[in-house]
């Protein structure tokens, strides 16, 4: 159970020892839940400089070595720092069961347990989609109720597809440090089945200077790529972005795009959609946004994939009956929100005018990704749900949230005509402090819009229009609106319309660094000043709305959805997609692969 020091290593012991410190950190984290046979690195960080010969790390007392088949390394001062480090890539467990991991330097002691866990052999379900509704909380979902369906009698005439699902829990949040996460922590656990820190993809976080040396996870794309299935992300983000490189990624930092792009060309993902051409642009390229030359659409032409800048040219690829590898990119940012896509033609509308919604990008994905006779697994985000919230767009974001609820109703369909062998799960990845609390009516009495917001019985019902096929209506600029309120907000002018010219910008920075209200809005007739309840100085001011720790809401349907029920930690969605898919190997084929390394 013993450390092998290496010659070089007993060498330098001398030199290099210091006092070691209080603790070791060890990773993965306690209390891990690790799918068996998915890869891991495992780390001891050491809170000095150790004595090789001192240094001893077991696991369920035994050599850890043994245990995980492989040496690690030790690394005496890490990043130069007098701290060292105990590093093992890409290791595993195959074997289901409780670990206990010891790390000592000879004078502290340090535990952690480990929960790795199998999956049934047969498998339950043949494809996944998983939807996330980016920010999607429960003010928005009742909004999107409101307006899509409408009420007769005190109740809805229909209900939202994600709610007509038989199965359905509370998800929590929260990270490895803070009870707020973000979306790339969010989005991290339900793709790894781990939790990190905010801003991490497929990473625990630890003291690693390079934001890419951190210990990774795997993730789904890695698992079921090595299954032989397909898979896919769509969004109307930018495709780096948090939510759709937590398919592929591992990184500290999510703002990594440069390096995300070629995490997704290394992944082999076959389909990948959204916004955010410029990162796979080399950089002599006018508008690009990489600090290199590598030009990543030619690579990924090279490697096989269909290019699709427009609507009409992923149409054409989904529909050619052949294409297995698609590469989606509609805009330089992201893709235009349903608003103003469908109906108000502002944002960039004008510059993209041949955008996919997010229903037509998972419709052409799914042509893509059923080719492939083992499956598939498919995240379908609708990002903008989030962004719009973030600016306190209440009309962009709900019309967003609709948009979603859209998609998941057409996968619900395809997977009826396909054979009823898909997992559909439909959650989000954190919530916002949103809320419906009445309508605003323009026609009430008085020049004072405050005065017009009805509560309790004065809300009555609001006035849009029917909805379309798809659930929007057509009018957003009503005489009696809905009220969706935001609880976490910068300094503003509170309109009580929706912003009919473009999205609105609630913030700006002032010359002493201050976050002040957008005097764009000062004017407009009835308009509020709102002091903000977020920092609005230094590091901590905001300019825009901020996530909430609320639990979230997760709906499915299909085989392996009965997992679904009473609280749920977010992690336990990659547990139940991993069941269903049957993900981890079996004892048999673990054995033999073993016997074959040998």
């Amino acid at each position: 159970m013993y450390f092998k020091p290496t010659f070089l290593t007993l060498a330098l012991a001398a030199t290099l020892f210091s006092t070691a410190g209080a603790a070791q950190t060890i990773f993965p984290l306690s209390r891990a839940d690790i799918l068996a046979g998915s890869h891991f690195d495992f780390k001891v960080e050491f809170d000095g400089v150790v004595d090789p010969a001192q240094v001893k790390v077991s696991i369920n007392g035994q050599d850890y070595a043994k245990v995980l088949g492989k040496s690690a390394e030790l690394v005496a001062r890490e990043d130069g720092k007098e701290v060292s480090s105990l590093i093992l890539r890409d290791a595993s467990l195959a074997k289901p069961g409780s670990y206990t991991v010891t790390a000592s330097d000879g004078k502290t002691s340090k535990s952690v347990t480990w929960s790795v866990y199998a999956t049934p052999a047969k498998r339950l379900a043949k494809n996944v989609i998983l939807f996330i509704g980016d920010g999607f909380s429960i003010g928005h979902r009742t909004a999107a109720r409101i307006l899509s369906k409408g009420i007769e009698g005190g109740k809805y005439t229909a209900k939202l597809a994600l709610d007509d699902m038989p199965y359905m829990a509370l998800l929590s949040t929260q990270g490895t440090d803070s009870i707020i996460t973000d979306s790339a922590n969010a989005a991290h656990a339900y793709t790894t089945g781990h939790k990190s820190c905010v801003n991490a993809l497929g990473v625990y976080c630890s003291r690693a200077a390079n934001t890419l040396d951190h210990p990774k996870v795997e993730t789904i794309t890695e698992l079921a790529k090595r299954r032989g299935m397909a898979v896919g992300a769509v969004t109307n983000s930018e495709i780096e972005d948090a939510t759709p490189a937590a398919m592929v990624a591992h990184t500290r930092r999510r703002s990594d795009y440069n390096d995300i792009v070629k995490m997704f060309y290394d992944s082999k993902i076959d389909v990948m959609m959204g916004g955010g051409s410029p990162n796979f642009l080399p950089k002599s390229t006018p508008g690009s946004k990489r600090g290199d030359e590598v030009d990543y659409i030619e690579r990924f032409k090279q490697a096989d994939y269909k290019l699709a800048t427009s609507k009409t040219e992923m149409l054409a690829a989904a529909d050619d009956g052949k294409t297995t590898r698609l590469l989606g990119l509609y805009n330089t940012g992201n893709v235009d929100g349903a608003l103003d896509l469908k109906f108000l033609k502002k944002g960039s509308v004008s510059r993209f005018p041949d955008q996919p919604d997010v229903p037509e990008e998972m419709a052409a994905a799914l042509k893509v990704l059923s080719r492939n006779k083992n499956g598939f697994v498919l995240m379908v985000e609708s990002a903008r749900i989030d962004k719009y919230s973030h600016s306190m767009d209440a009309e962009r974001a709900i019309y967003d949230a609709i948009m979603l609820d859209s998609a998941v109703r057409q996968a619900k369909d395809w997977a009826k005509a396909h054979g009823d062998n898909t997992l559909i799960l439909v959650t989000a990845d954190h919530a916002h402090a949103v809320s419906v609390i009445g309508t605003v009516d323009d026609d009430a009495p008085g020049s004072e819009m405050r005065n017009k917001v009805g509560t309790y019985a004065e809300a009555h019902f609001p006035n849009y229009p029917a909805p379309d096929e798809q659930g929007y209506p057509n009018k957003v600029d009503v005489s009696r609106r809905v009220r969706l309120t935001f609880g976490a907000y910068p300094d503003h002018y509170d309109t009580f319309r929706p912003f009919m010219d473009g999205e609105f910008v609630p913030t700006l920075r002032n010359a002493e660094g201050v976050m002040v209200a957008n005097e764009k809005y000062k004017n407009v007739a009835g308009a509020v000043l709102r002091e903000g309840n977020l920092p609005n100085k230094g590091a901590r001011g905001s300019n825009s709305g901020v996530h909430s720790g609320d639990d979230v809401i997760l709906t499915a349907i299909g085989p392996g959805a009965d997992k679904v029920h009473g609280q749920l930690e977010n992690t336990e969605v990659f547990r139940i997609m991993a069941e269903a898919l049957a993900l981890a190997p079996q004892a048999k084929a673990a054995a033999a692969k073993a016997a074959r390394k040998k």
